[in-house]
């Protein structure tokens, strides 16, 4: 059975969080039809991605670069060099405890990725920010299967893509 993660819709300010479980796009259609090869090409040194690639969701790491991901359901993820143009940044990332898989719990970890960890990046605070944030958080499944405990946080600037890391651009 494919492992899938989810990019969420992150809950602010009391919203019902919106979770798409339908697959839509190229992307997602390539997952299913066999993409993400593993990881990309990293440098030895720092870990940051060499050359563009397509992998598996499990390897995407902070600091990625990559380009737009559909809402609902990941398998896969097209990274590239920060230096080129990319519309999305892995910029924190935060374990959750073990015990039983809740959306409610999922929903309110995910808070961090707008707090502390998206000020200490950005340089200003989310609600002053111009930039939009995702989480890409653990399924059902993957938390049962795979131990899966992993949330990610995703920064986008709506305005277009960006070239370089959006760290203390204070945007």
């Amino acid at each position: 059975m494919m492992k899938l993660r989810t990019r969420r819709a992150l809950a602010l300010a009391g919203a019902a969080a919106a979770l798409s479980i339908a697959l839509t796009g190229c992307s997602a259609l390539n997952g299913i039809l066999g993409g993400g090869s593993g990881d990309a090409d990293r440098d030895e040194d720092t870990g940051q991605v060499t050359e563009s690639s397509n992998i598996d969701i499990f390897a995407l790491k902070v600091g990625d670069c990559k380009m737009e991901s559909p809402e609902g359901l990941l398998s896969d993820a097209d990274v590239v060099p920060c230096e080129q143009p990319h519309d999305e940044e892995v910029y924190y990332e935060l374990k959750m405890d073990d015990g039983e898989f809740s959306s409610d719990d999922v929903d309110a970890a995910s808070q961090e990725c707008i707090g502390d960890a998206f000020t200490n990046f950005i340089g200003i605070d989310y609600n002053s920010s111009s930039l939009e944030v995702y989480p890409i958080t653990p399924t059902q499944d993957t938390w049962d299967e795979l131990n899966d405990r992993v949330i990610q946080c995703v920064v986008t600037n709506p305005a277009g893509q960006t070239t370089g890391s959006l760290a203390g651009s204070g945007l």
